[in-house]
Order: structure tokens, then C-alpha cells, then sequence
């Protein structure tokens, strides 16, 4: 018991700069006591005293703001950074060196009994306000980002964002699928288009850029296979004359590129009067010089 306590105290050393020294951590940490409570309601649960079970993390949450279910199945070094508001239901399972931190839900999509809560692995990172939700597992070693919603099982190592969540990052080496394109044309379709997809590059973790690149790298493909295409036609009719695709001219929008707060000037209407006025100045202005 005490060997285990030891364990869970060096696993907050080991995650928290900011933790000082033992009696601090102790006593000053509600991720800790939650842990340590739920140890105690979780023995009661499997003993099928049911109703102690609950009412002790019923006073753990009240006590941490923290709220574990007595059924949920929790591993080793596990370490909860802040805590309030994490949630973790009936039917979860917590592998051994999980971190959370506040605001984690895990949490279950369906109100038939059995397994309907997530299961997390070995080495998970789950960053602040995350929910996962549903009974499918997320791999050894995977991080999942604040605020991400995950809906889906995730391969071990990865890295998850969003709502809903999406990988943008594979353990090593990347198994993502990769297609032949050549650099210099996929430059040569972002230039024609006029933009820089983001300032989108293989190595940004970014969901939205790699969803524009990959348009890109299927406008060149079909770019690829009209050209193809077109030499085909040519072989077996010799009269026949492919039409240039029309070009894409500055000028075109030229309109949309300028500032639309920007009003054009307007010139002053032209009168009879002001003309009689100003034939006159130019007049005089002859017979001054």
C-alpha cells in the first residue's frame, strides 16, 4: 500500500514542475487524493457493496471536484493535473502512466449496459476540456488535444485535434498514404490558382491545410489524365485540336483583390454653368500671359 502510494507521489514529481516536495504533494493535490479514494470505492464496488461505493466518490467529488466512477478501472502512476471537472465513467479503463488534465471527459454515447465507455492505454496524454466519448480504445502512447471531441478509436502514438478529432500526426514512421506527385507541377497549379493553400507543408499539423493539399494534389491528378487523354485523341484523329484551357488573368479579379472598404472618387457632375466658368478663367489666364 505504501510502496503504491510512493509510486503515485513520484509519478506527480515526475509530471509537475511545480510540485515541491512530498507533504505538498500530499496534501495539496486533489488529483491524488481522487486516485486514493477511488482505490478504496473501487475495492467496495468489486465486493458488491454498491451503495458505499458510490457514496464514497460522491464524497470524493465533492471533496476534489473530481468524479470517477467506483466501476471505472484505473492503472498505475496514474496522474490527473489540476482536475476539476474530469469525469470518467462506469465502464472506462485507465492503463498504467495516464495523464489527464481538467476537464477531461470519458464519457459514453449509448444507455444500454455494457461496455460504453472509452478505454485509454498505456502512456496516454489527454490535454485540458478533451471528451471521448464511446467504447473504443485510444492507443499506447497517443495525446489528444485541449477541447478535442473524439468519437473513434485512435492508433497508438498518435496525435489528435479538433471536433471532431483528427489526426494530424502518426506514430513514427508516418503510415499516412502518400501520393507521386510531382513538387514542381503541384507549385505550378498553386501558383495558377493564386494562393498558398495556408502556407500549407507536409510537416504542418494542421487539418484544414492538408484538406486543401490534398485538393491539389487531385486537381493535378486530373490534370495528369486530361493531358493523357488529349494525346490519345490526337493519335487516332489527326484532325482533332485540343482548345487551350482559358488562363486565369489578374485582371479577372482584379475587384475582389481590392480593398472593399475602399470607394472610388467620384468626379463633380458637369454643369453648363461651371463650364461657362471655367472657359472663362482660361481666358483670362491666356491674356495675363
Amino acid at each position: 500500500m505504501f510502496q503504491r502510494l510512493r509510486e503515485d507521489i513520484n509519478s506527480v514529481f515526475d509530471r509537475d514542475p511545480a510540485a515541491r516536495n512530498f507533504l505538498e504533494v500530499l496534501t495539496n493535490y486533489p488529483g491524488l487524493h481522487a486516485l486514493l479514494l477511488h482505490r478504496l470505492s473501487h475495492r467496495l464496488w468489486r465486493a458488491n457493496l454498491r451503495w458505499l461505493a458510490r457514496s464514497l466518490s460522491t464524497f470524493s467529488r465533492w471533496l476534489t471536484g473530481i468524479e470517477i466512477h467506483p466501476g471505472a478501472t484505473i492503472g498505475r502512476r496514474f496522474f490527473i493535473d489540476h482536475g476539476m471537472g474530469v469525469v470518467i465513467g462506469e465502464t472506462a479503463r485507465v492503463g498504467d502512466d495516464v495523464t489527464l488534465y481538467q476537464g477531461v471527459t470519458l464519457g459514453g454515447t449509448s444507455w444500454n449496459k455494457g461496455k460504453r465507455h472509452p478505454t485509454l492505454e498505456d502512456g496516454v496524454i489527454v490535454g485540458a476540456g478533451a471528451k471521448i466519448l464511446g467504447p473504443f480504445s485510444v492507443g499506447t502512447g497517443a495525446k489528444i488535444g485541449s477541447n478535442a471531441v473524439i468519437t473513434k478509436e485512435v492508433p497508438a502514438g498518435a496525435t489528435v485535434v479538433g471536433i471532431p478529432g483528427k489526426i494530424v500526426k502518426r506514430e513514427e514512421p508516418d503510415t499516412a498514404d502518400t501520393l507521386d506527385v510531382d513538387p514542381g507541377r503541384r507549385e505550378a497549379i498553386r501558383r495558377k490558382f493564386g494562393f498558398d493553400a495556408y502556407g500549407v507543408s507536409e510537416d504542418m499539423p494542421d487539418p484544414v491545410a492538408r484538406s486543401i493539399q490534398a485538393m491539389l494534389d487531385h486537381m493535378h491528378a486530373v490534370d495528369e489524365r486530361l493531358e493523357r487523354m488529349c494525346q490519345t485523341l490526337r493519335k487516332v484523329d489527326a484532325s482533332y485540336r485540343a482548345g487551350e484551357m482559358p488562363e486565369l488573368r489578374d485582371e479577372d479579379f482584379a475587384e475582389v483583390l481590392d480593398d472593399p472598404c475602399k470607394t472610388p472618387e467620384k468626379e463633380p457632375e458637369k454643369t453648363p454653368a461651371s463650364e461657362d466658368r471655367r472657359d472663362r478663367a482660361d481666358e483670362g489666364s491666356g491674356t495675363n500671359g
